[in-house]
């Protein structure tokens, strides 16, 4: 089994399906491969390479992590460096609101996304490979075994109401709440989750924002880009200003009535045009 050189692959998603339809809003499908060995000191650069890439939104649409990257991916997920990487962005974020004039007629608007922006999704995907030692992988794939992403188990993880809070977003949540914004979530949830995201947001400590946005049935199959281009422009015709908007997707912030700044988090996990 050494032989093999198999390296764990965590959270190598995949945002189609060659026998589906495209379907930008289904979560990520990791998947367990394998790759040639290269030295440690050049995938390190490579991969550091691609998520720069990856956040520069230098590279055209992606739909999987690189094999070599796996390992890589994992680290920064579960390391000081994602967590600084957030930190930041909150830091930056606030120093821009604090700095913002705001209208006498309480309509200036700060959008926030939901998932891997104010919630963090990991517990789940540590439930379902994420975290196991490469030792555990190599075991698997000999077995034949590939587990993908199963939406309903998903679904069960989402109704739990158990993803914690990102703590610099909440941070920044409550000062941009302070500072006399409205908080409006857009998020690319269902409708049919609407209670449990909102006991989940509760429960991680995020209270009286003033609108949470979901997909209806109208908007499946919608690109994510699309979908909330369509929110935003709802909310300027309504009187509303969007001078800030935080995400961890370009298509969080990215296409028509873009706010007068945008907050990119970061996410080398997946990509949802």
């Amino acid at each position: 089994m050494n032989s093999l050189r198999i390296f764990l692959l965590f959270a190598l998603f995949s945002v189609s399906l060659s026998h589906e339809p495209f379907n930008s809003h289904l979560l990520p499908r990791p998947l367990i491969l394998e790759y040639p060995h290269e030295s440690s000191e050049e995938i390190r650069l490579q991969c550091t390479s691609w998520r720069f890439g990856v956040e520069a939104n230098n590279l055209g649409p992606w739909k999987t992590i690189p094999l070599e990257c796996a390992e890589y991916v994992r680290d920064y997920m579960t390391g000081r460096a994602y967590e600084i990487d957030l930190e930041r962005v909150a830091n930056e974020s606030a120093i821009y609101a604090r700095n913002v004039e705001l209208g006498a007629d309480g309509n200036d608007v700060w959008v926030f996304d939901v998932d891997e922006t104010l919630l963090s999704n990991l517990p789940y995907y540590v439930e379902h490979g994420y975290g196991l030692a490469p030792q555990k992988f190599a075991e698997l794939l000999l077995e034949g075994y590939l587990e993908v992403f199963d939406e309903m188990e998903f679904s069960k993880w989402v109704e739990k109401a158990r993803a914690p809070a990102i703590m610099s977003s909440l941070k920044l949540f409550e000062e941009i709440q302070s500072l006399g914004f409205k908080t409006f979530l857009l998020t690319g949830r269902h409708e049919g989750h609407r209670s449990v995201t909102v006991d989940n947001l509760i429960n991680a400590g995020f209270q009286n924002w003033d609108k949470l946005i979901l997909r209806g049935p109208d908007d499946h199959g919608k690109q994510a880009t699309v979908y909330k281009s369509e929110r935003r422009s709802e909310m300027v015709k309504e009187g509303y200003r969007v001078v800030g908007n935080s995400g961890d997707q370009w298509s969080d912030i990215l296409g028509s009535e873009m706010s007068l700044r945008s907050f990119k988090l970061p996410n080398p996990m997946y990509y949802i045009p």
